[in-house]
């Protein structure tokens, strides 16, 4: 185990001021979570995120599933060996080895690849067995699987059912029937199998449900889905004889003995039934401290020496090691990043973790982008007891556990102060406005601004195309160590509204295929559920305008334009309609206001606020909590027609300066806070971290003119907003993150903002293709594929190289930058012009 230096313990200790997310001199690893990692044993490192594992049948090799496909490690020396691509990514969960040295790997569409060692003593894939289409349509999302002589068992996911495949030859068999979304699938004696099932059984009549992927879930009424299900499945009459509800997303199982421990990741516990009577027998809790909130996530675990379990934390950075007599936790062993996989072999314990250290993949030139993955596999020996006392005290400050048990405490009697040190403590302010956008990084805004550690080579939308964010950040507070928790609109969206991604986030990024949530998957949902529940549950008053929408304009067949010509000349012949699934959302959301939808520009979002904002300003009646989401800094690329990437942010940038200034001359300013986040940083590169976004504090108790360094992220906003309000943290990842205190002064400044004019003319479109040439009509092209229906569904690389062209012409793009490890856009065969790229043997 590593020493935990100074540093490190400033860190842990949230006194982070200039602490920057990545490797400390200590050789610890600081996250965008403001965790901390020092993982003991030995670890094995690559650009890719790993889910699950399994050992060679001679135990010389560990085979691991990560986002990509395939990854070999040589057991002996611990060193990667290979790695293959299914070249269809790899779904959540799923690897097995046979005792003929084959693995089989089920990917994000509708195969399992088949992989072994040939004569030269490389590893190459050997066949791909395809399985049927799902009823609902689409991809069926192979997942976990299991083997018995010559068939395997394959957890179809999207068609709710377990298929059988005949090893011998490849051919596909029956096909059972099973609850919604299988993920593993364990054998018993007896031609039994245990299936965990993330959306549980097929609901009964009259139940209320939602769609998950194409089936209809039963949910709660925050919309959020309301059990899963172990289903005792007989394979030889192919009949579900037992369904068996659990918490939410049941994953690992291991046989102990009699029992069946299964891991409710989004639950916190481990539920152990009886196999011979197949009924409940008890739970275990798996937060390390009973005081603390959810957000362990346990999802994997595996069967060690003397009676031990382990199960693997993955909100805790942690393998706890459980006693399977007693069923109490005898210790934590620090890990890497969101384990989600162990294994125990000989005398090591084996754990595959997700995130790795994070987007840390070191490019070139030293800087990252938020898909320079690394994950890892650390291996460890089972732990003496003296070691285990030792590494649990070291997992617990690492997973900053006492600020989580701090962010609890309550007080009473103290001075109202903008923000409370305590809950319970009252607050000068009464309505916090949270605007959430869409996917810029620091350097990309905020990297020219020299009072700050910006990179202005990296600059995109500097000055010109922002002179509001600009001139927020100069007047109130520019934070230039504040990071974003995910990485794309799917987890980042969960980390702005929920304060974390759970499982199905952190397992999905090897292909979106069952679903990318924006607002619409009742099992991808935290079960803490989101941060409006929280503040409607404490008695106070919520208002949304466009999260979770995903907006249609009417007439069908409306462009940019037509919608942008309609709103400057009043006409109001284009109109808008709400797709919102959440139903629970609805009734506190404004109907007109629309969300997701690319062709509809941020100042006609803004206006719809302003209107509503000025009666709410005659009733004296303006929300405790009210979220506004501005997407237009996304961009469309620059496809013939619509608005150039530099219109659409200085859009953006306007409508933010409209709300602000409305807000600073309004009778609420004296007690309002504004916080504006980025939902993640995908479209853009930083020289600090692939995590690093920007963050806007604006209000009269925010100091003025400051740069404030600690190290803050989608969690501290979360933290501090509920204080403020007077409302517990929604779970363990948004009570162990910094409350922004350093933000805030006791004494106001009601000097209202004043909106500046947007410099770039908002109706700048992009021209059309017969008038383009080179890289130029690449990328119109390229942008004309772009699907843009829901948020992020496109290839975040190809667009990451438009924008840089878009804006640097034939300068070199930094292609080191894209992809999960630098030659991202290689492998994607868009080198459009290597001397563009700067691959010229003359650059």
């Amino acid at each position: 185990m590593r020493r935990i230096a100074l540093l490190s313990l400033l860190v842990l200790a949230g006194c982070q001021n200039g602490v920057r997310v990545g490797e400390q001199p200590d050789g610890t690893v600081v996250l965008p979570t403001a965790q901390v990692l020092a993982p003991i044993g030995e670890a094995i490192t690559w650009p890719g995120r790993p889910v699950d594992m399994a050992l060679s049948h001679d135990r010389k090799w560990i085979f691991v599933k990560d986002n990509g496909g395939l990854v070999v490690i040589d057991r002996g020396t611990k060193k990667l060996k290979q790695r293959l691509s299914t070249r269809s990514g790899a779904s959540h969960v799923g690897i097995v080895a046979d005792t003929n040295g084959a693995v089989y790997v089920s990917d994000a569409a509708n195969s399992v690849h088949v992989a072994a060692m040939g004569a030269d003593g490389n590893w190459g894939w050997v066949k791909k067995i395809d399985l049927p289409k799902p009823s609902v349509g689409g991809a069926v999302f192979p997942c976990g699987m299991a083997l018995s002589g010559t068939t395997l068992y394959v957890c179809a996911s999207r068609s709710n059912a377990i298929v059988e495949i005949d090893t011998s030859t490849g051919a596909v068999g029956k096909s059972h029937e099973i609850g919604i979304s299988p993920y593993t699938i364990q054998l018993h004696e007896g031609g039994i199998a245990s299936v965990s099932c993330w959306g549980g059984s097929k609901p009964k009549d009259g139940a209320k449900t939602a769609e998950s992927s194409g089936s209809q879930v039963e949910v709660d009424d925050r919309g959020i889905a309301k059990s899963g299900s172990i289903d005792v499945l007989d394979l030889r009459s192919g009949k579900v004889v037992k369904s068996l509800a659990t918490p939410l997303e049941p994953s690992g199982q291991v046989i102990v003995g009699n029992e069946l421990w299964v891991a409710c990741a989004n639950s916190d516990v481990v539920v152990r039934f009886d196999t011979k009577a197949w009924q409940e027998v008890g739970r275990i809790t798996t937060r390390p401290s009973g005081q603390q909130l959810f957000g362990s996530m346990p999802n994997a675990l595996a069967k060690g020496p003397n009676e031990r379990i382990g199960i693997a934390l993955g909100g805790n950075n942690a393998l706890g090691i459980w006693n399977a007599k007693s069923g109490k936790l005898e210790g934590l062993c620090p890990t890497g990043w969101y384990p989600g996989s162990v294994l125990f072999d000989g005398d090591s314990w084996i754990v595959a973790n997700i995130k790795g250290t994070g987007s840390r993949e070191r490019n070139k030139d030293g800087s990252y982008g938020v898909y320079s993955f690394r994950g890892t596999v650390t291996i460890f020996p089972d732990p003496r007891p003296q070691d285990l006392a030792k590494w649990s005290q070291d997992a617990l400050r690492l997973s900053r556990h006492r600020n989580a048990l701090r962010a609890l405490e309550r007080g009473s009697g103290a001075k109202p102060k903008a923000v409370p040190t305590r809950l319970g403590e009252p607050s000068l302010i009464e309505h916090v406005v949270y605007i959430i956008k869409e996917n810029r990084t620091y350097d990309q805004v905020f990297g020219d601004l020299p009072q700050g550690d910006g990179d202005p080579k990296l600059t995109l939308f500097g000055r010109e195309v922002t002179p509001n964010h600009h001139a927020l950040a100069e007047q109130f507070v520019l934070l230039d160590n504040y990071y974003c928790n995910g990485v794309n609109s799917a987890d980042g969206h969960a980390w702005s509204v929920e304060g974390m991604a759970n499982s199905f986030h952190e397992r999905s990024f090897g292909g979106w295929t069952r679903s990318y949530p924006y607002g619409d998957d009742p099992i991808s949902y935290a079960s803490t559920g989101f941060i409006w529940n929280h503040v409607l549950a404490a008695g106070l008053s919520f208002r949304n305008y466009g999260e979770f929408d995903n907006a249609e304009i009417t007439p069908k067949g409306s462009t940019w334009k037509s919608v942008y010509d309609d709103f400057q000349g009043k006409v109001g012949k284009v109109g808008f309609t709400r797709s919102m699934p959440l139903v629970s959302l609805r009734p506190y959301s404004h109907p007109h206001y629309p969300g997701w939808n690319m062709r509809i520009p941020d100042v006609v979002r803004a206006q719809f606020f302003l209107d509503e904002f000025k009666s709410m300003e005659k009733e004296g009646n303006f929300p405790n909590f009210s979220i506004l989401y501005l997407p237009q800094d996304h961009t469309s690329g620059t496809s013939a027609g619509e608005p150039t990437p530099r219109a659409t942010v200085a859009d953006n940038d306007l409508a933010l300066g409209k709300i602000v200034e409305a807000i600073s001359r309004s009778k609420f300013w004296a007690k309002t806070v504004i916080f504006v986040i980025e939902d993640d940083p995908q479209n853009g590169f930083d020289h600090v971290d692939g995590h690093r976004s920007l963050c806007l504090v604006i209000g009269p108790y925010v100091r003025r003119g400051a740069v404030v360094s600690e190290l803050y992220n989608q969690t501290s906003v979360i933290l501090t907003m509920l204080r403020i309000l007077g409302v517990r943290p929604m779970n363990q990842l948004v009570a162990q993150s910094n409350l922004m205190v350093s933000c805030f002064t006791d004494k106001p400044d009601l000097k209202p903002y004043v909106c500046l004019p947007n410099n770039i003319p908002l109706d700048e479109l992009n021209p059309s293709e017969s008038l383009l040439t080179g890289f130029r009509k690449d990328d119109a092209i390229a942008s004309r594929t772009f699907d843009l229906s829901v948020p992020d569904r496109i290839d975040q690389d190809r667009m990451n190289l438009v924008l840089w062209r878009f804006v640097n012409g034939s300068a070199r793009y930094p292609s080191e930058f894209a992809g999960a490890h630098g030659t991202g856009l290689k492998d994607k065969g868009l080198m459009l012009d290597s001397k563009v790229l700067g691959e010229d043997k003359d650059d």
